[in-house]
C-alpha cells in the first residue's frame, strides 16, 4: 500500500498537502515512476471526501490503507477501510472503489460495463470492479481466506447524483458490490457505522490483513480442467473482465447479426491473457458455442490438453495450433482463441505440407476466416523466433481487408512476477526494451531479486527453496549444443557446462526419457527441475523461483549490452537473419526468462564483467536474503 494511518490522522495530513508528497514519494519508490496527472488529482479531490465521510460518522480511528495492492498482482484498490464489526466484534474490512464521475451510463447489452465520457472504450462498472476486488481479496489473502464475511466492499460516487449514475445498480446483488453517491452521502454514512464499530481503534485489524499469509497462487495450468470443465476459479479484474464480457458479447452480437468481429487483446508479460483465455473457452463451451483454443507453442498446446482434457477427449480436442485450419471451413466457429498470438507466422505451411496446400496463403487471414469472432491476445515484446508476425497492425491490417470492425483491448495489470510492476519495468529498463537505460532495483516486497555467483549457487538456493514446498525452474539463453536424445535408460546428455558444472537441456521430445519429463511437460512436471530449460519451453508458463543462465550472446561492455550472435546456438538463427533482428531476438528471449518467477528470480551470468554489472544493478544482493 502506499499509505496507511487512521482516518482523523490521514484528514489532517490533507488539509496540509503532506498526504499527497507522501503518495508521490512512496508511488515513485514503488513503481520507478512518477504517477500521472488524473492519479494525482483523484488523490486530491477523492481521499479528502473519503476522509470526511469517515469522521463525519464518528470513525476517525478507524485504520485506513490507501492504495491497497492486492495480493500477486498489479492492481490496487484505492482504499481498504479497517476495524471492528459493531456487532460481532470481529476484524471487519470494507474495500472502498473511489470515482469523481458524475455520470455514468450502463452498457445496453451488459451490464457489467458502462461508459463515461472521459473514456473512449467500455470501462468496468464500479459495483462489479470492487465486488471483484473483494473476491481476489478472499481468495489470496489469508487473513480472510476463510472469513469471506469479514469483507464487503462499496464504490462511492462523491461527485455523481442519483439521476446521473441510477442505471449502474442494475448489478446490485450482495456485500461485496453497493453504490454510493453524494446525494446519498447520509445512507453512506450510516452504512459505515454497519460494518465498523466507533467504540474500537482499527490498527490491530489492519495489521491482521497485512500479516495474512499469501494463498499460494492458482496456477494457470493446475486449474485448467475446473476452468474448461466445471467453473471459475480465477477472478478477472478491471480490464481483464472487460475484455472477457467484451468478447462474450461479441459473440452474441455475431451470431445474432450474422456478422464477424476481431478482438485484440494485449498485454505484456504475466497480465492474464491466458487467465482470460480459458475462461472464455470453459464459458463458451458451457454456453455451447463452437470453440476453440489455438496457440502456436507446442508446450502449451500439449499442457492444455494433458491437463484440462484429462479424462475427456473433446476437451484435449478444445487445443489447436496455428496452422490447424488451413483446409476448415469459412465461419466453421463461433469464436477461436488466439493465445500468444504473437507467435502467428507468416504462413502455416512448413516442410511436411503437401504441394496441394502450398498456397502461399497467410497464417492470420485463416486464422480470422474460420471463425465469427477470432480473439487474438498478444505481447508483441516476446517474439522470439525470426518470421513471428503476430502484432496488433498486422491483426488490424488483415481485419481491414475484410472490412471487419477490430476492437484493441490492453490490459496493464500484472499477475506474473508477484504482480510487481517495478520488477517489470527493472527488467526492460535492463535489457535496453525501454529507452532510460538500466536502472538499481529496489526491492518492493512482492519480488526478489538475487544474482549468483556460480551456477552451483544457483542451484543450491533453488533446491532450498523446493525444500521448502515452493517449485523452481532454471533456464537459460540458447548458448550451448543440444545432443540428440538418448536411448532409454541413458543418461541425459549434460550440455549445459559451465566449468565444473554441468546439467543437460530439457527433452524435445514427446516422451519421457531417463525420469526426465517431455518437452511439453517440462515447467509443470516437478522432474523438470533437474534439466535446464530453454525459451521455447518456458515461454507461457511460470513457477515461483526462476533460475536464469544469462549466456555469452549477451555482455555488458562499459557501459552498453553487446549480443554476440556467434555464440547462439539456436537454429532459428539463420544467415539472412539480420543483426538487428538477432540483437532484438536474444534481448526479448531474455525478458521472456527473466518474467518466469512468480516469487523471485536468481540470475547468473557465465561473463564476470556482466555479472559484476548485474550485481550492482540487483541492489548488491549476492548472498540469500533473510526471509523468503
Amino acid at each position: 500500500m502506499l499509505f496507511r494511518e487512521s482516518a482523523a490522522s490521514i484528514a489532517a495530513r490533507a488539509l496540509d498537502s503532506s498526504l499527497y508528497l507522501h503518495l508521490t514519494e512512496q508511488f515513485v519508490h514503488m513503481h520507478g515512476y512518477r504517477p500521472g496527472a488524473a492519479e494525482l488529482r483523484s488523490w486530491e479531490r477523492s481521499i479528502p471526501a473519503l476522509m470526511a465521510a469517515l469522521n463525519d460518522a464518528g470513525l476517525g480511528d478507524v485504520e485506513v490503507m490507501l492504495e491497497y495492492a492486492l495480493p500477486l498482482n498489479s492492481k490496487r484498490a484505492d482504499a481498504i477501510l479497517a476495524g471492528v464489526h459493531p456487532t460481532t466484534g470481529e476484524p471487519s474490512y470494507v474495500v472502498v472503489e473511489l470515482k469523481q464521475w458524475s455520470q455514468a451510463l450502463p452498457n445496453e447489452d451488459d451490464p457489467t460495463l458502462c461508459h463515461v465520457d472521459a473514456y473512449a472504450h467500455p470501462v468496468l462498472n464500479p459495483i462489479e470492479q470492487v465486488r471483484r476486488y473483494c473476491e481476489y481479496l478472499i481468495n489470496f489473502n489469508g487473513a480472510v481466506a476463510e472469513h469471506g464475511h469479514r469483507v464487503s466492499g462499496v464504490a462511492f460516487l462523491h461527485n455523481a447524483t442519483e439521476f446521473g449514475v441510477t442505471g449502474l445498480r442494475e448489478i446490485e446483488r450482495d456485500g461485496h458490490g453497493l453504490l454510493f453517491t453524494g446525494e446519498r452521502r447520509g445512507a453512506f454514512l450510516d452504512h459505515l457505522r454497519t460494518k465498523l464499530s466507533d467504540k474500537h481503534p482499527g490498527a490491530r485489524a489492519a495489521d491482521e490483513l497485512c500479516e495474512g499469509v499469501k494463498v499460494p497462487s492458482k496456477q494457470l495450468m493446475t486449474v485448467a480442467a475446473e476452468e474448461v470443465r466445471e467453473r471459475t476459479q480465477f477472478v478477472l479484474l478491471d480490464e481483464q473482465q472487460v475484455a472477457y464480457r467484451m468478447v462474450l458479447n461479441a459473440v452474441r452480437k455475431a451470431k445474432n447479426a450474422d456478422r464477424k468481429e476481431v478482438v485484440v487483446v494485449t498485454g505484456g508479460p504475466g497480465t492474464g491473457k491466458s487467465v482470460i483465455a480459458l475462461q472464455l473457452l470453459g464459458e463458451l463451451y458451457r454456453r455451447g458455442v463452437p470453440a476453440l483454443h489455438a496457440t502456436g507453442s507446442q508446450s502449451f498446446t500439449k499442457t492444455m490438453r494433458k491437463i484440462a482434457g484429462a479424462r475427456k477427449r473433446e476437451v484435449q480436442d478444445l487445443f489447436k495450433y496455428f496452422n490447424s485450419f488451413m483446409t476448415a471451413e469459412k465461419n466453421s466457429l463461433g469464436a477461436l482463441i488466439c493465445d500468444e498470438a504473437h507467435r502467428i507466422r507468416e504462413t502455416s505451411a512448413n516442410r511436411y505440407t503437401r504441394a496441394a496446400l502450398r498456397t502461399g496463403r497467410a497464417q492470420i487471414d485463416e486464422l480470422i476466416d474460420v471463425a465469427y469472432v477470432p480473439v487474438f491476445f498478444l505481447d508483441e515484446h516476446q517474439v522470439v523466433r525470426p518470421g513471428e508476425m503476430g502484432t496488433v497492425a498486422d491483426i488490424k491490417e488483415a481485419a481491414a481487408r475484410r472490412d471487419i470492425s477490430c476492437h484493441v483491448v490492453p490490459l496493464d495489470s500484472q499477475f506474473r512476477c508477484g504482480g510487481s510492476d517495478a520488477y517489470l519495468r527493472w527488467v526492460v529498463r535492463l535489457l535496453g526494451l525501454e529507452p532510460g537505460g538500466p536502472v538499481v532495483w529496489e526491492p518492493d516486497d512482492r519480488m526478489q531479486l538475487l544474482v549468483a555467483d556460480s551456477p552451483q549457487e544457483m542451484e543450491a538456493f533453488l533446491e532450498a527453496r523446493r525444500a521448502q514446498g515452493y517449485g523452481a525452474r532454471m533456464s537459460a539463453g540458447y548458448c550451448w549444443r543440444w545432443s540428440p536424445e538418448p536411448k532409454p535408460g541413458d543418461p541425459l546428455p549434460p550440455d549445459v557446462v559451465i566449468g565444473g558444472w554441468a546439467r543437460p537441456w530439457n527433452l524435445r521430445g514427446d516422451r519421457s526419457v531417463s525420469g526426465a519429463p517431455p518437452a511439453a511437460l517440462w515447467a509443470t512436471d516437478p522432474a523438470g527441475f533437474g534439466q535446464v530449460g530453454c525459451v521455447y519451453t518456458a515461454q507461457g508458463f511460470e513457477y515461483d523461483w526462476s533460475g536464469v543462465i544469462i549466456g555469452p550472446d549477451l555482455l555488458w561492455r562499459g557501459d552498453r549490452w553487446v549480443t554476440d550472435r556467434t555464440a547462439s546456438k539456436d537454429p532459428v538463427f539463420k544467415k539472412s537473419t539480420s543483426d538487428d533482428d538477432v540483437d532484438r531476438l536474444i534481448r526479448n528471449t531474455y525478458k521472456v526468462l527473466l518474467t518466469r518467477g512468480m516469487v523471485g528470480t536468481v540470475v547468473f551470468s557465465t561473463d564476470s564483467e556482466t555479472r559484476e554489472k548485474l550485481r550492482q544493478l540487483a541492489g548488491g544482493l549476492t548472498r540469500e536474503p533473510a526471509s523468503v
